[in-house]
C-alpha cells in the first residue's frame, strides 16, 4: 500500500524484507511494536511505522508532489483515511488467521479463526459497498486515484493472494471489475506481495 503511494508520487525507495516473528528479525530496531511496514528516512529522522500513519505521512509530507491522493475536501479526506484504516485492519485479520492456521492442529482455536474470518468477510462487504456507491466510476472518492483506492486494491489483492476467499469474484462482481481496472496499473504490478519462507515454528 505504502509502496504504491510512493510510486505514484515519484518518490524513489528501496524495499527490504524482514520476518518480524523470527529470531533474527531487525524490525524491533525500527518499530517498538515489532511490526511491519516501517519507512526508514535516509536523513536520520526517526523511522515512520504503522501502515495507516505511513500513508498519512506520505500524502501530507509530500503534498507538493502530484497526485494529491486525497479527494481535497475535509469530509472526503477523512473518509479516505477511514477506508485506509479498514483495509489495514482487514490485512491484520488475514495475517492473524494465517498464523492461527499455521499452528499445530491441536493448538488451533477455531473460535479465533472464525472471528478473524468474520472480519475479513465484513471488510469485503464494505469494500464492495464503497465501489457500488461510486456507481461505475473508476475511483471510489472523487475523480482521481486516492489512498482509498490504493488501500482497497491492496487489501483485496492481499486476500486474493492468500486464497482465503477463492469465490470472492463471483460474490462481488462489481468489486472484481474495479479491482482489475486499477490493479493493472504498473504501480500495483511492481509492488505485488511475496510469499515468505518461514522456517521457525509458530507457537
Amino acid at each position: 500500500m505504502n509502496h504504491v503511494a510512493l510510486s505514484l508520487k515519484g518518490i524513489s525507495f528501496k524495499v527490504h524484507y524482514d520476518i518480524p516473528w523470527e529470531s533474527k528479525t531487525v524490525t524491533p530496531q525500527y518499530n517498538p511494536l515489532e511490526q511491519l511496514p516501517a519507512l526508514i528516512i535516509p536523513d536520520k529522522r526517526r523511522p515512520i511505522y504503522n501502515s495507516t500513519y505511513i500513508q498519512t505521512y506520505i500524502v501530507e509530507k509530500y503534498a507538493d508532489r502530484g497526485p494529491l491522493l486525497l479527494p481535497g475536501d475535509l469530509d472526503g479526506n477523512l473518509e479516505a483515511k477511514q477506508i485506509v484504516s479498514l483495509c489495514v485492519g482487514s490485512q491484520d485479520a488475514v495475517v492473524n488467521v494465517g498464523w492461527e492456521m499455521r499452528r499445530k492442529k491441536e493448538m488451533q482455536s477455531q473460535k479465533w479463526i472464525d472471528r478473524y474470518t468474520r472480519k475479513i468477510d465484513g471488510a469485503m462487504r464494505k469494500f464492495s459497498d464503497y465501489v457500488e456507491e461510486a456507481e461505475g466510476k473508476p475511483h471510489v472518492l472523487g475523480n482521481e486515484i486516492t489512498i482509498a483506492d490504493i488501500a482497497i486494491v491492496c487489501a483485496v489483492g492481499g486476500i486474493d493472494f492468500t486464497g482465503l476467499r477463492p469465490e470472492w469474484r463471483m460474490q462481488y462482481p462489481v468489486l472484481s471489475k474495479y479491482f482489475d481496472n486499477l490493479h493493472q496499473l504498473k504501480e500495483f504490478q511492481n509492488t505485488k506481495p511475496v510469499m515468505f519462507d518461514i522456517t521457525e515454528e509458530v507457537v
